[in-house]
């Protein structure tokens, strides 16, 4: 689709207004496909031909990215640092590197995030605002999980989590306690169940269940609202291209 060229030099965030805009066409510094042109309103295909400014190539911002990742056992939902590094530890990111365009892969953000041993659906963003209105607290979006246990899950287990719950921990010297939400639960069989919950505290469903005196020992995310991983037939490491509006109408219509 065709663009004038000083609304194109606009959205390439180079120039502070549009009157640096049309000094730099009126200069002679903006080339397209190697010819200097000073008509501001020039039209052309940004697809097709290149444009210059000073000798520098200009483009069109990244337009937002939105990706359904099967997270697999073993990789974290944050960038490495050194200390990470050290400890081998495999960020979710590097499934996607040289998978899409490097520009995409440097703004990539998980969109809330799941613990290194637990798996599925994981939605992989370069869109800040929809990570914000799916893990806002109030928005209480849903999400299910199959939650596999050591030990068997009792009758009152099951009571407590769907009434809410008094969740209490002690992790490297530092207690914490706080209350869940009413939570459904079906069991699958005894020691394993499909759980829904609409908040997102850190390793919630892992300290729900040590509260209960018991240990899960296998977690997968099966699907966010109505959006179903699937539905996607993605193998765990595998991922696939969504649309926003995709996600619109799953996880807020």
């Amino acid at each position: 689709m065709k663009i004038r060229l000083h609304q194109f030099l606009s959205k390439t965030g180079e120039f502070a207004s549009k009157s640096d805009v049309k000094q730099a066409i009126w200069n002679g510094n903006i080339t397209v496909n190697g010819s200097v042109v000073k008509d501001i309103a020039f039209q052309f295909n940004p697809s097709k031909k290149k444009v210059e400014y000073n000798g520098n190539e200009l483009s069109l911002p990244i337009t937002d990215f939105y990706f359904l990742l099967n997270k697999p056992k073993g990789y974290i939902c944050s960038r490495i640092n050194s200390h990470e590094r050290e400890l081998e530890k495999i960020s979710v990111y590097e499934l996607f590197r040289e998978k899409v365009d490097a520009k995409v892969f440097e703004s990539l953000i998980t969109v809330g995030r799941l613990d290194e041993d637990t798996t599925g659906f994981l939605l992989v963003t370069t869109d800040g605002k929809l990570v914000h209105s799916i893990t806002e607290p109030k928005k209480n979006i849903k999400k299910t999980y199959r939650v596999e246990t050591e030990s068997a899950i009792s009758e009152q287990d099951i009571r407590s989590i769907r009434q809410g719950m008094e969740v209490s921990v002690v992790e490297f010297g530092v207690s914490e306690l706080f209350s869940t939400r009413p939570a459904q639960i079906e069991l699958e069989h005894d020691k394993c169940a499909i759980l829904t919950i609409d908040e997102g505290k850190k390793r919630q469903i892992r300290r729900m269940f040590k509260s209960l005196d018991n240990h899960v020992t296998e977690l997968h995310r099966l699907s966010t609202e109505k959006m179903i991983l699937s539905d996607y037939n993605l193998k765990p490491g595998e991922f696939c291209q969504v649309s926003r509006s995709e996600i619109n109408v799953a996880l807020f219509s």
